[in-house]
């Protein structure tokens, strides 16, 4: 028997959830409210819900922020995000958080219960749109041609992680400090930034 939360505001889709997920045999609804501030209230005296409906935007705290709260007070719960929003940056960021699947208020009640019983035999469950971005997050980005770093502006940007001034380079590799200062250009340009400290940043996050 899965035992579980709902935490959604709209009172049509609450409802919905409510009436289909009760009448399945091996679910019961331990607790359903419309905000994450009266989730954490009331299950205190609900102590067995194992898996969460999470809605992002709530009056009061948001589901994302609300994520972080819900597993500090019980980490045994698995939340499933169910929301209308599919952008990649809320998708990590509930995933991050501590949701074990993402779900798009588009997909039907059955694969609302799929998703449930997935996560209750321990899995995870993704919309297919979602799982779409979730892949295209992580698939090998093709490099602009006109964007690649020459093998001489690659050695200028280590040069700047190195922590040299353009002297420094120039003096290095035997140019001129008007060259160093042309390829900057050339690399700020490519990498559309404006700054050292961009340009250090984009080769510590891997995109150089």
């Amino acid at each position: 028997m899965i035992k579980l939360g709902i935490i959604e505001d709209e009172p049509l889709v609450r409802e919905n959830l409510e009436i289909y997920l009760a009448s399945q045999a091996d679910m019961e609804i331990a607790l359903s409210t419309n905000s994450v501030e009266d989730f954490l209230e009331q299950e205190k005296y609900v102590k067995d819900i194992s898996i969460l409906l999470l809605d992002i935007n709530l009056p009061g705290m948001s589901g994302l922020e609300g994520i972080r709260h819900i597993k500090n007070e019980r980490p045994d719960i698995d939340i499933i995000m169910l929301t209308s929003y599919d952008d990649s940056d809320r998708i990590f960021k509930a995933l991050c958080a501590g949701a074990v699947s993402y779900l798009s208020k588009r997909s039907d009640l059955k694969s609302i219960r799929d998703a449930l019983l997935t996560v209750g035999g321990g899995g995870s469950y993704m919309s297919p749109s979602i799982a779409r971005k979730v892949i295209n997050h992580f698939a090998p980005r093709r490099q602009d041609p006109d964007k690649k770093l020459t093998p001489r502006q690659e050695q200028i940007v280590q040069g700047l992680i190195d922590g040299l001034s353009y002297k420094l380079i120039a003096d290095k590799y035997l140019i001129s400090v008007e060259t160093v200062r042309d390829h900057i250009k050339k690399i700020y340009k490519k990498l559309e930034v404006n700054s050292r400290t961009e340009v250090i940043k984009k080769k510590l996050d891997g995109e150089i």
